[in-house]
């Protein structure tokens, strides 16, 4: 069994004439941390999406877990999680309110 568990090549992300991501290339193996930084408009949050399958790229190639992005759905769904930082239709609750 491969100790890598994110393996990212040539990975692109283009709305019409935008590239938001650039030719990706990651490599993660088991154990290690890494972090994902830049400024805003950088493609990371674009790139989150499209390793976690919520989204297709443009060109490119990814496999996360062992399962490549492209057959991922929801196999890749059960094994991994992500919150963005602004989920699509999470209301933000009051000032008052806490959330245990």
């Amino acid at each position: 069994m491969s100790d890598r568990v994110i393996d990212v090549r040539g990975l692109r992300m283009a709305y019409g004439d935008v590239e938001a991501v650039r030719g990706v290339d990651l490599h993660v193996d088991r154990g290690e941390v890494f972090a994902l930084l830049g400024p805003n408009g950088a493609g990371k949050t674009t790139t989150l999406r499209l390793l976690t399958a919520l989204g297709h790229p443009t060109a490119g190639s990814a496999v996360v877990g062992g399962i490549p992005i492209a057959d991922g759905g929801p196999e890749l769904a059960s094994r991994i999680g992500y919150l963005d930082q602004e989920p699509p239709g999470l209301i933000a609750p009051a000032g008052d309110l806490h959330l245990a």
